[in-house]
């Protein structure tokens, strides 16, 4: 399976609390819910066919347990792409402490996670997908177990929480492999991690 990460962020790349004003408030964060600001028809569209192709999901713990605290705990409404997949396809979560995981069809992967995703990516199938979870993906990317990056920027910048990519990390050169933008402005990037960037020499030249 290909591991992909799905990541919304805003202008200045936060990926803190998108999805309401409660979500996530860890570090005095105030300024949740932004992705209603802008996420559209076409955007959701979009976000509903990433999940209806997933063969499994692998989350963080807190990503996992506001996932499971929403989408594992809602009715069937019938049809709805997301929640299907979400509460039928199976579910990965790297944690050391997670014990009793709440939703059904879940692994805790609480040893060496580097050994158990490469296990995953294995295992024949499509797509390996990690939704949110920022501390999982930056850790996947620093171990190069990343094959494509999919980013919903939305045109908002609300200058405070944490950010997807840290203010330190690896350099990753990357393959622009489709762009497009919806009618309220959600810029759609994916991407495909190629190694490591090559970077100009200087030289100087005498006169």
């Amino acid at each position: 399976m290909k591991l992909t990460t799905i990541t919304m962020v805003t202008v200045d790349g936060v990926m803190q609390g998108l999805g309401g004003p409660d979500e996530d408030r860890r570090g005095g964060f105030e300024r949740g819910g932004w992705v209603t600001h802008s996420f559209d028809n076409e955007a959701m569209t979009f976000l509903n066919q990433v999940y209806q192709r997933a063969d499994a999901f692998l989350f963080g713990r807190r990503t996992y347990e506001i996932f499971a605290g929403s989408w594992g705990t809602w009715a069937d409404p019938g049809d709805h792409p997301i929640w299907t997949a979400l509460n039928t396809r199976p579910k990965y979560v790297a944690s050391t402490t997670l014990t009793e995981p709440r939703w059904a069809n879940t692994t805790v992967l609480s040893g060496d996670v580097a050994a158990a995703v490469g296990e995953l990516k294995a295992k024949p199938g499509g797509e390996l997908q990690v939704h949110g979870s920022g501390n999982l993906v930056r850790w996947l990317l620093a171990n190069q177990l990343v094959d494509g990056i999919t980013l919903l920027v939305c045109p908002v910048v609300v200058g405070q929480g944490t950010r997807l990519f840290p203010d330190t990390g690896p350099d990753i050169a990357l393959d622009l492999v489709e762009s497009r933008s919806t009618p309220k402005g959600v810029t759609i990037q994916v991407y495909r991690p190629t190694g490591r960037p090559q970077y100009e020499t200087v030289t100087t030249r005498s006169t």
